[in-house]
């Protein structure tokens, strides 16, 4: 039994990984036979994973097959409502809770990101990780929970706000200045900033899909 479940979870493990880093994008047909070949899990897995992940609404019906969903645009207008407030009350979290070298990481990864300026899919990688340390050193396992769910849904957006001119540089900016509340040991300072960098994120992309929009047929 525990080994089903482990291979249950691998290969759910092992598709949502591939939706997250843009191996299969919103419309994408999932086709059993071909996940199983290309995971190297047999098949029963491999449904179970796709009929969990329809449950959680990353896939959808099409007919008879399962399509990577979309968001339209309220469903993404509130998905940033939920992010902001769990993730503000993360790093208020954090800022009580994180250890010294908790704090020292997510510094260091800042200067780090640096390097990656200019890289959007490396930088957003970095962010993913960037934002999975603040929930961990919130010492919160129900928040980090949530926050995973949170996260798994936003690998439904076909693309990253970081691949905007500019945004790249100003979220370091904003991660800066995070940590530097992390550092002050300022709950609301650290949960003001993470808010206002989630509101910059979400006007970036409503900015970025109005673009798209006007060079539609």
């Amino acid at each position: 039994m525990t080994v089903m479940r482990s291979t249950q979870k691998d290969a759910y493990d092992l598709i949502l990984g591939a939706i997250d880093v843009g191996v299969y994008r919103p419309g994408n047909r999932l086709v059993e036979s071909e996940l199983a070949e290309r995971f190297g899990v047999s098949r029963t897995p491999i449904r179970e994973a796709l009929q969990r992940l329809e449950t959680q609404s990353l896939l959808v019906r099409d007919g008879r097959s399962l399509i990577v969903a979309a968001l339209d645009h309220n469903q993404m207008a509130e998905l940033y409502v939920v992010r902001s407030e769990l993730e503000g009350l993360a790093a208020r979290l954090a800022a009580q809770h994180a250890t010294a070298e908790e704090i020292r990481v997510l510094r260091d990864m800042v200067v780090a990101d640096h390097k990656r300026v200019g890289n959007p899919a490396a930088l957003s990688r970095s962010n993913r990780r960037f934002h999975k340390q603040i929930h961990l050193a919130s010492h919160n396992r129900y928040l980090v929970q949530q926050l995973d769910l949170v996260h798994r849904t936003m690998a439904l957006m076909a693309s990253t706000s970081l691949a905007v001119t500019g945004r790249d540089e100003v979220s370091l900016v904003e991660h800066s200045a995070i940590v530097s509340a992390f550092e002050a040991r300022d709950a609301m300072a650290a949960e003001a900033a993470l808010k206002a960098h989630i509101s910059q994120a979400f006007e970036t992309r409503l900015k970025q899909n109005s673009l798209d929009l006007d060079g539609a047929d």
